[in-house]
């Protein structure tokens, strides 16, 4: 499956104005996805220039510094659209379709797009409405015989007309025709996209947004509601609910990651995508997929009756054993060896799958998302409960020992994303304890956590959740944002 992105930019659309008119393209869009309100940031002049260019960043005014819709002094080398980005970084093809002229040519600053793989600019006859109405349309028809035809990764498309319209006649019945006409124009697009012959083997996210509205005798650049309030409509896979608070800097962002690129940590983006295929899903063993915690905790209490939790969950042999015998004076080799044999026998007889692992496993197949089994428990131990899971559900497994250091170390999630040759920052881990959740996060990775016998409290890139049963593509893609 390929994943592509095609992202519209409409201009100057005020939110209160397009939930009160009819239009049946963008409405289907928010019906299998969502439609919400994003506030320009309080920085951030209501401008075309410095809204755009966050937009299509990830980045706030601070950092890609386009100020007004001139854009001299600007930072777009450092900080470039996600055309550019992917096309640069990637060799992605990658296609711009836009007629306002400092989104594409080197005048006054520009161009915001510095080098997306192709891109054509169709410039207004002249600076009117109707006009831009024209010029729309031929932009609309390009980009609707390259999505039709071309294999473009990302893809921008902007429609300038809404907000020349409001500038020249203001919000009124004028305005209310450009943005119907605009909902039409995207409804070719979505059209060429759905047409495709190899649409079926592709995955496509659809996003729609505006850049500012307008005060209601036309113009912007003020701070009141009607201004600062812009939107965005989003559909996708694992695209579901809007997440309580969108900004502009999170869609280019979630442009890349829909175009299949996890942002590199480096490139110090300000945005976060709200839902994300992760590369893949590494997963913990005990108390995760197995129940098995309950029969360590139980072997630990025949030697250590009062023993500490926090000390034994998620910890390896090894690491209890010398725990164990900083209370008991017990040799820790012998510990070790007792704990190993008296635990191994538990899970063989008693292990079962927890309720939603084999389905979560069997979703992973079914996305095409490789798996890894990584755990703090010994090889035979592991061994024993991949014959009660599968062994074919897993491309990998690491165990106890196969790493210089076990969890709450990182070593054992970046040892299991290195074998499947993906960044860990763009996998999701699955863990039950503190010591794993440790481990994933000190990894890079996003973390699902279901905790078993100790609590673990969400936070940045955690989401905590009572357990697997449910777990579907949309919870998957949110998980860890």
């Amino acid at each position: 499956m390929q994943d592509r992105v095609l992202v519209v930019g409409i201009d100057g659309v005020r939110l209160d104005v397009l939930r009160r008119l009819s239009t049946p393209h963008l409405d289907a869009l928010a019906a299998d996805g969502f439609l919400t309100p994003v506030e320009v940031d309080a920085d951030t002049p209501t401008m075309s220039g410095p809204c755009w260019a966050t937009i299509v960043t990830g980045v706030t005014v601070a950092k890609h510094a386009v100020w007004s819709n001139n854009f001299t002094g600007h930072r777009l080398d450092v900080f470039p659209d996600f055309t550019t980005r992917l096309a640069e970084k990637d060799d992605r093809p990658t296609f711009v379709a836009a007629g306002w002229q400092p989104l594409m040519q080197a005048r006054g600053g520009g161009p915001l797009f510095r080098a997306p793989a192709r891109s054509v600019y169709i410039a207004p006859a002249e600076d009117t409405p109707e006009a831009w109405e024209e010029c729309d349309e031929r932009i609309t028809a390009e980009a609707v015989r390259v999505l039709a035809g071309e294999n473009m990764a990302a893809t921008f498309v902007y429609l300038g007309a809404p907000d020349e319209t409001a500038h020249f006649l203001g919000c009124g019945e004028e305005y209310e025709a450009s943005i119907r006409q605009a909902d039409t124009r995207l409804g070719r697009l979505l059209t060429a996209v759905r047409s495709r012959p190899s649409y079926a083997d592709e995955r496509w996210t659809f996003l729609v947004v505006t850049d500012h509205g307008h005060a209601d005798a036309g113009g912007h650049g003020g701070r009141t509601p009607e201004e600062r309030t812009a939107w965005l409509a989003a559909v996708g896979p694992g695209i579901g609910a809007a997440p309580p608070v969108v900004r502009h800097i999170d869609v280019a962002v979630q442009a890349l990651v829909s175009a299949g690129r996890h942002p590199d940590r480096h490139w110090s983006l300000d945005g976060r995508p709200f839902a994300a295929r992760p590369h893949a899903v590494l997963l913990d063993m005990d108390g995760t997929l197995v129940d098995t915690e309950s029969l360590w905790l139980r072997t630990v209490r025949e030697i250590a009756p009062d023993v500490d939790m926090d000390h034994v969950l998620g910890r390896s042999v090894t690491d209890t054993a010398a725990h164990l015998h900083t209370r008991t004076g017990a040799d820790p080799r012998e510990l070790a060896a007792d704990l190993e044999a008296h635990f191994l026998a538990a899970v063989r007889q008693e292990a079962t799958a927890l309720p939603g692992a084999l389905d979560l496993l069997d979703l992973l197949q079914e996305s095409g998302i490789p798996a890894a089994l990584v755990s703090a428990s010994s090889r035979p131990v592991v061994d024993a409960v991949l014959d009660i899971l599968g062994a074919h559900r897993f491309r990998t497994t690491v165990a106890e020992g196969e790493t210089p250091r076990t969890k709450p170390a990182s070593d054992p999630y970046r040892a299991a994303a290195r074998a499947l040759g993906v960044d860990p920052a763009a996998c999701l881990a699955v863990e039950d304890s503190p010591a794993g959740v440790a481990a994933a996060e000190a990894a890079g990775c996003r973390v699902l956590a279901v905790p078993s016998y100790t609590a673990i409290d969400p936070a940045p890139r955690r989401t905590v959740v009572p357990d697997l049963k449910g777990i579907g593509r949309r919870e998957l893609w949110a998980a860890g944002l």
